[in-house]
């Protein structure tokens, strides 16, 4: 999507953006980069731009970031973000003695021949952390683990489509992975997806499988899209 295609054609008004929101919208969805070009940090989804406003909006920054900044990651009350590098203070937190930002490893081979199983997952419609994230961090392991020769199969990730920050949201965001997970521990059965539920008011007004990174839930072309049963997990090309 290029926010250009609603730029107002003259004054502004609540129904287009001015050039500069234009600039600042780009600016987001591209998302941070250092001085040779490289990601510092996935950006968030299309789709999620009503979100923006917990970490964007006002005239400071969100004081939950800046405090860990602060007293933290750079343990000087009197740091002010506005002073911020993207390049060389990104290399300093990374530095930090308390190694609170430091790169986590993604190597879990002693977690998973001993038969561990991780699951996790992520709301698509995050508007906190970027759901991106999680999708990198899932390839990298699964590439760095060296699983057990019998067991395979040890982390699965499940992406929620319309989920914010660990609930709500527009999608069906009511799940219960403990079950998952208990079945997969203990009865050596792999989920193949979970069935979320979107309840409001008390009652469910939609179901749609989770499903197994990099499966997608895909319509069947039949029954109503408010119904799981109509959907089946799938790689999509």
């Amino acid at each position: 999507f290029d926010p250009g295609t609603i730029q107002c054609k003259a004054e502004d008004g609540p129904g287009c953006l001015t050039a500069a929101q234009v600039k600042t919208v780009r600016t987001i969805m591209a998302g941070p980069k250092n001085a040779r070009g490289e990601a510092v940090f996935p950006t968030y989804e299309p789709g999620t731009e009503l979100g923006w406003s917990r970490l964007l909006a006002g005239p400071n920054a969100y004081d939950t970031a800046t405090d860990q900044y602060k007293y933290v990651v750079f343990d000087d009350p009197n740091w002010d973000w506005r002073t911020f590098d993207l390049t060389r203070d990104t290399a300093r937190a990374d530095a930090s003695g308390n190694g609170v930002l430091a790169a986590v490893s993604p190597d879990l081979t002693r977690f998973a021949q001993r038969g561990g199983k991780l699951l996790t997952y992520h709301g698509f419609a995050d508007p906190s952390i970027a759901p991106q994230a999680s999708i990198n961090f899932y390839k990298a392991a699964t590439a760095a683990t060296k699983a057990p020769a019998g067991a395979p199969d040890w982390m699965r990730l499940f992406m929620v489509p319309g989920m914010g920050h660990c609930s709500g949201g527009d999608g069906p965001d009511t799940f219960d992975s403990v079950t998952a997970l208990e079945n997969w521990v203990e009865k050596g059965t792999p989920p193949a997806q979970m069935i979320a539920s979107k309840i409001v008011d008390g009652r469910t007004t939609r179901t749609r499988p989770l499903c197994p990174y990099p499966q997608q839930a895909r319509y069947s072309g039949t029954g109503s899209l408010d119904d799981a049963a109509n959907f089946a997990c799938a790689v999509v090309p």
